[in-house]
């Protein structure tokens, strides 16, 4: 059972290009040690100023997650953030010398492969969990996101746009690593060409591209590839709401049921779980009578290649 918290057994880096500022970026991910969680450094700011990970550290979920604190931003976290939650890795320092996070290819795929290049280590300390004992919901408008009480970590997620290839797509999975690498991470961010341009516009997604994003016009796919899977769309919209569920710092275990949702309502309901401590128990697995006492399934996080610390 994955009870463990687990960091990356050595640092591995690469170079891409982030999505909004269009600019080179080199990140670097370090392993940490228990209990630290994810902490992201900027190395291009005198001081190197740090932003921990925590659902009181967002401070724009405008066309992606933004976290920050005293003037330090990075935004585009989502991603990578999904990666670290399916390889269940609790802790590492990620370095960057610009604003965002690269997007790659609009995936969470390359940083899975970056994260097993680089190796887990499984650590010492207990994972914690947060089990869900009263449902939650947010709501705006005819989006929302409700979490009910639940023996495993679930999500069911429904899109709708008014578009002739991405109406009322549903997706449902019961989490684990295995799953979330196969059929979630591989999803790419999408947009609309004439979202697109406007963006493009006024300053923003000046690095996207098709090798980066699916691209739609008012019929068709744009990118030559076409799709990784046929319900792309939905599947990467899950993908963000693992990241951005992740947030929280620790697992929450529950029935998550996702309308039409994006950052803005993800990080929503983070906050909400957050400051509503009486609708969840937390948990921590210290030995092996606890492990024997609990009422939920543990999530199968991502297999372990290496040899345990």
């Amino acid at each position: 059972m994955d009870y463990r918290q687990r960091t990356l057994r050595e640092t591995i880096g690469c170079s891409g290009i982030g999505l909004h500022c269009g600019e080179k970026i080199d990140i670097r991910i370090r392993p940490a040690a228990p209990d630290s969680g994810i902490r992201f450094v900027r190395t291009d700011i005198e001081g190197r100023p740090s932003v921990k990970v925590e659902a009181d550290k967002i401070l724009d979920t405008n066309l992606a997650t933004t976290i920050g604190v005293n003037g330090c931003r990075i935004s585009t976290i989502e991603h990578l953030m999904a990666s670290f939650f399916g390889l269940g890795i609790d802790n590492a320092v990620v370095e960057l010398d610009g604003p965002e996070v690269p997007i790659m290819d609009g995936s969470a795929a390359p940083y899975v492969f970056l994260i097993k290049s680089a190796g887990i280590k499984e650590q010492e300390a207990p994972k914690h969990f947060a089990v869900i004992k009263k449902s939650l919901s947010v709501c705006d408008g005819d989006r929302s996101i409700r979490v009910y009480p639940s023996k495993e970590l679930k999500i069911t997620y429904m899109i709708d746009f008014d578009h002739p290839l991405i109406r009322n797509q549903r997706y449902e999975m019961v989490f684990s690593g295995s799953d979330f690498m196969r059929e979630i991470s591989k999803a790419r961010t999408f947009g609309f060409l004439k979202e697109v341009k406007v963006l493009k516009e006024n300053g923003l997604a000046r690095g996207g591209s098709l090798d980066n994003a699916v691209v739609i016009d008012d019929f068709r796919i744009l990118n030559e590839g076409g799709l990784r899977y046929k319900d792309e769309f939905v599947r990467h919209k899950i993908l963000d709401f693992i990241g951005d569920i992740s947030v929280m710092g620790f697992p929450v275990i529950g029935h998550f049921v996702v309308k039409k949702a994006g950052h803005f309502l993800n990080h929503l309901m983070v906050k909400t779980i957050a400051r509503s401590t009486g609708h969840w128990k937390p948990v921590v697995l210290t030995g092996e009578r606890e492990r024997r006492g609990i009422r939920f399934n543990l999530p199968a996080f991502g297999k372990l290649e290496t040899v345990s610390a």
